[in-house]
Formats: structure tokens, C-alpha cells, sequence
């Protein structure tokens, strides 16, 4: 069983600054892609982010310009760096390792919450 961890959620003011990091318990693949989602309270999981193994990106384009994904896969992580915040942000955020169309991940989530 693959397991993810997420971990750099927290509260901030509006305009600061948060780095999420995903830890997936075995080796992140080439053929892996690694997103990041979120989910506020009513509505359904969002992606914002995702990263091939050839460092190919995509943004929501609500984030776009504001936060940069990345990944290492020698120590098997993924990150996002979250810039210029808005409490529009403010949401439980998931990572997720996939593997193929049937077979993906989610890790636990970790909350960030962005104060006006």
C-alpha cells in the first residue's frame, strides 16, 4: 500500500507565504505524475496543480503566477510553494501520486487557512 503524507499547512495572513511537501512512501516513478488538490467546506476537490516526471506543469488558473510545484524524485516528495495568499486559498489540501487511470493515491490532508 502506497502511502502519502502531506505536512506545511497552517494559518496566514493574506500575502504571506506557505510551502506544502508530500511525502510518497516508495519510489516516485518517471511515469508518476504528482498533483496537488484542494477542497473547501461544500465544495467538491479542485486540482491546482500537477507535474510530470519531465517537469511538465499544470496550474489552476486561479493559482497561476502564485504557486510553483515541484518535485524530487530521489527523495520522493513533492512540494508547493504557495506565494501571495488570499483567504480565497483557504482550503484542505491533498496530495496525490498517479500511477495510471485506475490506479492513484490521495494522502490525508493537510489544512491551510488564510486570514483577511
Amino acid at each position: 500500500q502506497v502511502q502519502l503524507v502531506e505536512s506545511g499547512g497552517g494559518l496566514v495572513q493574506a500575502g504571506g507565504s506557505l510551502r506544502l511537501s508530500c511525502a510518497v512512501s516508495r519510489r516516485i516513478f518517471n511515469f508518476d505524475v504528482m498533483g496537488w488538490y484542494r477542497q473547501s467546506p461544500g465544495n467538491q476537490r479542485d486540482l491546482v496543480a500537477t507535474i510530470t516526471s519531465i517537469g511538465t506543469t499544470i496550474y489552476a488558473d486561479p493559482v497561476k503566477g502564485r504557486f510553483t510545484i515541484s518535485r524530487d524524485n530521489g527523495k520522493n516528495t513533492v512540494d508547493l510553494q504557495m506565494n501571495s495568499l488570499k483567504p480565497e486559498d483557504t482550503a484542505v489540501y491533498y496530495c496525490r501520486l498517479l500511477i495510471s487511470s485506475t490506479e492513484y493515491y490521495w494522502g490525508q490532508g493537510t489544512q491551510v487557512t488564510v486570514s483577511s
